[in-house]
């Protein structure tokens, strides 16, 4: 009798304050009906990155399902991107950033039938001062509102939008930014630098409405001014933004030095602050099952 082929599920069980369980269970259901063995990783924030690859070496999976958010679809793709092993997400996180650009069903069970589809598609990464992004890393306004969501006890989009206020006064904005592109300079003030390889922020604000995630390119996006019709038009799916607002370069890699250290967020996660920054784009290094 031959083996059936594994599945390997990770999943975060603190993630948007949802129980996972429903989810594992019509998870382990379709496994069952699809003639699948599952293999559960519950993540703990203890040494998770080691011990998944550890798994990954063991055992030969057909592919890989994510149940979290960002965060943990940060910590998978580290994992399997040198093994060519397809992705599958289930959005369950507080913010659902690189998920949000993937038009993925909004329906629980439309979702686990794309994660045990055969259609996937290749997409890139950044390399930002070493660490991997899978969709936005920026400098700025709102690196500071992910540190006071972090800091804070309410979880979810109400959680971020209870801390946009007291970010903004917190924050000592205009800030300079020194950008060089293929040895040719640009000194920028603004309130906010995006690293961009997506086009929207799981809040669902679009900022980077050109952007895509498989073209081998990157956006900086220098936010200049703080202008309330502009943000609002960010909530459009293709907004229309003047030029006074943001300013745009492509780039395939980039540095970025700040006179002054300011806050830093990769994909949804506070990292500190930075005064300078290397990103540079890694083509099409992630695999990930998708809508037909």
């Amino acid at each position: 009798m031959s083996r059936k082929p594994e599945i390997l599920v990770i999943f975060n069980p603190i993630s948007g304050d949802i129980n996972k369980k429903p989810i594992l269970n019509d998870i382990a259901l379709e496994a069952e009906i699809k003639g699948f063995n599952l293999k559960k990783y519950k993540t703990t924030g203890n040494n998770d990155l080691d011990k998944i690859k550890n798994i990954l070496n063991d055992t030969s999976f057909k592919h890989v399902i994510v149940v979290g958010g960002d965060g943990t679809l940060q910590l998978a793709a580290n994992a399997i991107m040198e093994k060519n092993l397809p992705l599958g997400i289930i959005p369950a996180g507080s913010s659902n950033g690189f998920a949000s650009n993937l038009n993925l069903p909004t329906q629980l069970s439309a979702q686990i039938a794309v994660t045990f589809g055969n259609h996937s598609i290749d997409v890139d990464m950044l390399s930002v001062n070493g660490d991997l992004c899978l969709h936005i890393a920026d400098i700025g306004v709102n690196a500071v509102l992910i540190k006071n969501y972090e800091d804070s006890r309410i979880r979810g989009k109400l959680g971020y939008a209870l801390q946009t206020i007291p970010s903004l006064v917190k924050s000592d904005y205009p800030y300079q930014f020194e950008i060089i592109i293929n040895h040719e300079k640009f000194t920028k003030e603004g309130i906010m630098l995006a690293i961009a390889n997506a086009k929207q922020f799981g809040t669902g604000a679009t900022i980077n409405p050109d952007g895509e995630l498989n073209d081998g390119q990157f956006e900086i996006l220098v936010f200049k001014k703080m202008d309330v019709i502009q943000i609002l038009q960010t909530l459009k799916n293709t907004p229309r933004m003047d030029k006074d607002f943001v300013e745009c370069f492509s780039a395939n890699k980039a540095k970025i030095a700040i006179p002054k250290p300011i806050e830093f967020q990769i994909d949804g996660e506070y990292l500190g602050k930075v005064s300078e920054i290397d990103v540079k784009i890694l083509p099409k290094k992630l695999k990930v099952l998708v809508n037909k």
